[in-house]
C-alpha cells in the first residue's frame, strides 16, 4: 500500500485547486463528456462494476442503489447530495467541499444523468459557511460554462442545481430525515419501506449519495470499473478519506486504500500516541460505531465486512 497514489485529494495542495479552470486542467468534465455520449444504463452498469459502497456511513453499493429507480414511472426523479456531515469525529467531505468542490459536481451530474434526473440538490450542513460559498461559486461557474442547465455540452441532457442549507440538526444525516427537512418539515427520520428509490423527495423516486460517494464517480468512468476494484478488497473497493481526531500527533484526513490496518493509519499517518502513552480504544467510524479495545483495533483492517465482523462498523472513517 506505500506506492498508493492519492486520487480524491491529488490536486488539493496546489493554487485555485478549488475553481472550473483549474479542475479543467487536470482533466476534469472529461467523465461528464464521455457519460453524456452513453446510455444511461451503461452508467449505472459500470459504477454497479465498481463495487463502489457508500462512504456516508451505511456503505450500500452506489450502483445497486441508483438501479433501484423504477423505470416505469411518470414522477420525476430526484438526487440528493448528502453533504450534512454531523457525525463526530468525521471532517472529509468539508475538505472536499472547500478543495476540489468540481470533483463532487461533475459527480453529481453524472449520477443524476444516470438515473434520469433534472433536478438535484445538496444539503449542506448549516455550520458550513465557508464551504457553502464554495459550492455556490462551483455551481456558478459550472452554469456559466455549460455543465448545467439546459442542453448540457450540447447534449439533450437538462439539470439544475440547488444548494440547501441544513439548520445544525444531527438527525438531518440521515437520509429519510434530510429529506424531510428539504420538504420544510422537521427533520424526522421515516419508516422504510418505502425506501427513497421508490418514494423520496415529494413522494418521487430519489436518490442520496454523499460527498465522498459522489466524488469517486469521475474517477470511476475515467479510468475504469476495474481499475477502482484494484485498490483495496474487491467487496468494497476504492480509495477512502479516513479522519483521525483524538491522542495523535498528527491529525488530519488520510487518503489510503480501503482495507488498509488501523494500526498504520494511527502509527504511520498520525504519527502515534503522544507523550508515550499507550492506545486505549479507537471509534473506527465515528462516534456512532461501536468502540474497539486497543488490541481489537491493532489487529483490524479498515475494511466494511472486516469490521461488521468485529461487531462495529466503518461507518464514515472518522
Amino acid at each position: 500500500m506505500s506506492d498508493f497514489e492519492p486520487v480524491l485529494t491529488e490536486h488539493i495542495h496546489q493554487k485555485d485547486c478549488h475553481t472550473l479552470s483549474f479542475y479543467k486542467s487536470v482533466g476534469g468534465y472529461t467523465a461528464l463528456e464521455k457519460v453524456l455520449k452513453m446510455n444511461p444504463a451503461e452508467v449505472t452498469q459500470e459504477v454497479k462494476d465498481s463495487n463502489l459502497r457508500g462512504r456516508g456511513g451505511a456503505g450500500f453499493p452506489a450502483g445497486i442503489k441508483w438501479g433501484f429507480i423504477p423505470k416505469d414511472t411518470d414522477k420525476p426523479k430526484y438526487l440528493i447530495n448528502n453533504a450534512d456531515e454531523s457525525e463526530p469525529g468525521t471532517f472529509k467531505d468539508r475538505l472536499l467541499m472547500n478543495k476540489v468542490p468540481h470533483q463532487m459536481l461533475e459527480g453529481m451530474i453524472i449520477a443524476a444523468y444516470a438515473i434520469g434526473c433534472q433536478t438535484s440538490f445538496i444539503y449542506i450542513r448549516g455550520e458550513f459557511y465557508k464551504e457553502f460559498k464554495m459550492l455556490e461559486m462551483a455551481v456558478d461557474e459550472a452554469y456559466e460554462s455549460n455543465l448545467l442547465g439546459q442542453n448540457i455540452l450540447g447534449s439533450n441532457y437538462n439539470l439544475d442545481v440547488v444548494i440547501h442549507r441544513g439548520a445544525g440538526a444531527y438527525i438531518c444525516g440521515e437520509e429519510t430525515g434530510l429529506i424531510e427537512s428539504l420538504e420544510g418539515k422537521r427533520g424526522w427520520p421515516r419508516i422504510k419501506p418505502p425506501f427513497p428509490a421508490i418514494e423520496g423527495y415529494l413522494q418521487s423516486p430519489t436518490i442520496v449519495n454523499n460527498v465522498e460517494t459522489l466524488s469517486c464517480i469521475p474517477h470511476i468512468i475515467t479510468r475504469g470499473a476495474s481499475w477502482f476494484k484494484s485498490i483495496g478488497p474487491e467487496k468494497g473497493p476504492g480509495p477512502r478519506l479516513f479522519c483521525i481526531s483524538g491522542r495523535v500527533n498528527n491529525p488530519g484526513v488520510f487518503e489510503e486504500p480501503m482495507g488498509i490496518a488501523l494500526k498504520d493509519l494511527i502509527f504511520e499517518r498520525a504519527g502515534g500516541i503522544p507523550d508515550g502513552k499507550k492506545l486505549k480504544a479507537v471509534f473506527p467510524g465515528g462516534s456512532s460505531s461501536a468502540i474497539l479495545t486497543a488490541e481489537e483495533a491493532l489487529d483490524v483492517n479498515m475494511d466494511f465486512d472486516e469490521l461488521v465482523e468485529k461487531k462495529t462498523m466503518l461507518g464514515s472513517a472518522g
